[in-house]
């Protein structure tokens, strides 16, 4: 116990004694019974609750197939966890296991080998300022995995006393790990394959209409996948913008009938005394007008699908003709006499909330129902987490495109705007933000100050400062150029203010003046 006063040293910011009753469980448990499930249990609870620890990862190797396998983690989900499969010597892990010897990262962003193969990484938020630690799992001079972990840089100390306590976490763990690798080391390729396959096949089946991979549109996709096969009515929930005819689109062109025709149709765009005719088509005569027989949006969509977008606005009158396409698939023209039947399927999407419609007797219930076969309702941007990010950059990379305009990033204060905004009007919005950006930018650069004002942050120095004025707008320039300056130079505060043009004092006192610390972008 010769080292025990370095774990007692709290001069560094933290103390590592709260490990010593953990890791006595764990030999207990290594020595009488060599149950590996127990003791990752415990390494993982040790890692996350008393060493800071974001994310924490204990793969295994399979000599056999040659895969490095994701084994048990915390702070990824199950999507993230199942691209966990490492080649040896690929990335940081791979190499770790080809060598035997520990790699600490200091900075994931200054690493070009970190692969972020679970996708669970960031890169444009703090999780790119984050620490990487991978140690070997080791009996005798063979590689049985690794234990890695992520978590916020403090100095090179804190990270050097970390590789040491992950050694002795390894080192406990590895007598389980090597029974468990010779009973289960069939399981483990095979688990390692059916979770490449799980990940290939969501990779596979994400409509490529639809931007974001964020666990709410990850429900969606599953939705979709399994209703694409059928020809079940699909009513299409959720606020404007938010993407409803995409979805109506993905489930269509990945159907048994995407050779079919796909007919749109807007419920709220024409007035009632329409409707019925644009629906249903009309025979010649029928009415002041009808100069010949005309097929509706039914008939055109014969062999394929039909959406109906809005149908909440439809009047009852229209609603009870409609109810009958659903019922029996057939219909009459107006004027007509000839029942025609129609093979098809029918998507509805609506903003409106149909369940309170049906209360207050503006819906028919009966209609409700049919329509409500199966529902998916799309969640709001404000949901979708770093989907707005992926979104933006998206937006960015099509205008530059359309537009002929070369934006090659956004601003990090720009990205907190994106990321703090509520977007009432969802991803059409910010579709609309980012062309509006893309216009203003002079520098290949959207900036926060490029943003509507209805996106501006406050700026935490001019809170007394009216948002739109003149003194606000000028702190919200100042403020983002500091930010991108300590970003570029990862902290560095004398580089920063060099390329500012200023004095290491002055920044200092300008960065003081918004709350700024140059540690937050080491």
């Amino acid at each position: 116990m010769s080292s025990l006063p370095q774990y007692c040293e709290c001069g560094l910011g933290e103390c590592r004694t709260d490990v010593l009753p953990l890791l006595y469980e764990m030999s207990q448990i290594a020595t009488e019974s060599g149950d590996l499930s127990s003791i990752i249990s415990i390494l993982l609870r040790l890692m996350k609750r008393h060493m800071k620890v974001v994310r924490g990862m204990v793969t295994l190797y399979d000599r056999d197939s040659g895969s490095i396998v994701l084994h048990e983690s915390f702070g990824l989900s199950p999507e993230e966890a199942g691209k966990g499969v490492y080649l040896l010597g690929e990335g940081i892990i791979g190499r770790v296991v080809e060598t035997g010897q520990s790699i600490v990262v200091p900075c994931i962003r200054d690493e070009p080998a970190f692969l972020n193969r679970t996708g669970s990484r960031d890169c444009d938020s703090d999780d790119a300022n984050l620490s990487f630690i991978c140690v070997p799992i080791l009996r005798g001079r063979q590689v049985m995995g690794t234990i890695s972990a992520e978590r916020l840089y403090d100095n090179a100390e804190l990270l050097k006393l970390d590789v040491e306590v992950l050694s002795i976490l390894a080192t406990t763990t590895a007598q389980a790990v090597e029974l468990y690798l010779v009973e289960n080391v069939e399981n483990v390729a095979l688990e390692a394959e059916n979770r490449r396959l799980r990940s290939a096949l969501g990779e596979r089946f994400k409509p490529a209409n639809i931007i974001g991979n964020s666990k709410p549109m990850l429900e969606v996709y599953q939705l979709i996948e399994r209703v694409v096969r059928t020809r079940t009515t699909v009513l299409i929930l959720g606020e404007s913008g938010v993407g409803k005819e995409l979805v109506a689109g993905a489930i269509h062109y990945n159907s048994p009938a995407a050779k079919g025709p796909f007919v749109k149709f807007n419920c709220a765009s024409l007035p009632e005394s329409v409707i019925e005719s644009e629906l249903f088509g009309h025979e010649k005569g029928s009415f002041t007008g009808a100069i010949g027989l005309r097929k509706g949006r039914f008939e055109e969509a014969a062999g394929g699908t039909i959406f109906l977008d809005e149908v909440g606005e439809m009047s009852l009158t229209t609603q009870a003709k409609l109810l009958r396409v659903l019922q029996e698939r057939s219909f009459e023209r107006v004027g007509g006499n000839t029942t025609i039947h129609v093979d098809l399927r029918v998507i509805a999407a609506t903003n409106r909330n149909l369940a309170e419609m049906v209360a207050d007797g503006t819906f028919r219930e009966d209609l409700y129902y049919r329509l409500n076969v199966f529902p998916i309702t799309i969640p709001p941007l404000r949901e979708r987490g770093s989907d707005i990010i992926t979104l933006a950059d998206h937006f960015v990379s099509r205008f530059s495109r359309e537009m002929g305009i070369e934006v090659k990033r956004i601003s990090t204060p720009a990205l907190n705007m994106l990321q703090s905004y509520q977007w009432p009007g969802n991803v059409r919005e910010l579709e609309n933000v980012i062309e509006r950006a893309m216009l203003l930018s002079e520098d290949g650069v959207i900036h926060g100050y490029h943003l509507p004002p209805s996106l501006q942050a406050p700026v935490v120095g001019d809170s007394e400062a009216p948002p739109d004025g003149l003194e606000a707008r000028l702190g919200a320039i100042e403020y983002e150029l500091i930010v991108e300056a300590l970003k570029l130079h990862h902290g560095n505060m004398t580089e920063a203010a060099t390329h500012l043009g200023l004095t290491r004092r002055v920044l200092g006192l300008r960065m003081g003046k918004y709350n700024l610390n140059y540690k937050d972008y080491r």
